[in-house]
């Protein structure tokens, strides 16, 4: 079952940072079964403060995108990150294939 890891990036503190960062974090991709699904582009903020942009990454498994995440190459690669800019990255599994993602979701 696919899972997904968010980044968002909501202000960037560092721009030398950041262009470390993106030097480093695509060679912790390399080999693995990574889908890019949105990188950084036009963006339109629903709800909460504004954001500089998000990526939306699609792996196999959300083991895949654990062992990704905290694999050596991408933690050298996100340190950089960390200081270039303040984000937030959070990881999801998708709905299983045989369960229908309900209409109605109930507000407490």
């Amino acid at each position: 079952m696919p899972a997904y890891v968010i980044f968002i990036r909501e202000h960037t503190n560092d721009p030398q940072a950041l262009a470390v960062y993106s030097a480093k974090a695509p060679g912790a991709l390399a080999g693995r079964p990574i889908r890019p699904l949105a990188m950084y582009g036009a963006h339109e903020v629903l709800e909460g403060p504004a954001v500089e942009g998000a990526a939306l990454l699609e792996f196999p498994s959300f083991e895949e995108a654990r062992a990704w995440y905290y694999s050596p190459a991408y933690q050298e690669a996100v340190r950089h990150r960390l200081q270039g800019a303040r984000t937030a990255a959070s990881s999801s599994k998708a709905y299983p294939d045989n369960r229908r993602i309900p209409r109605r979701i109930a507000v407490p």
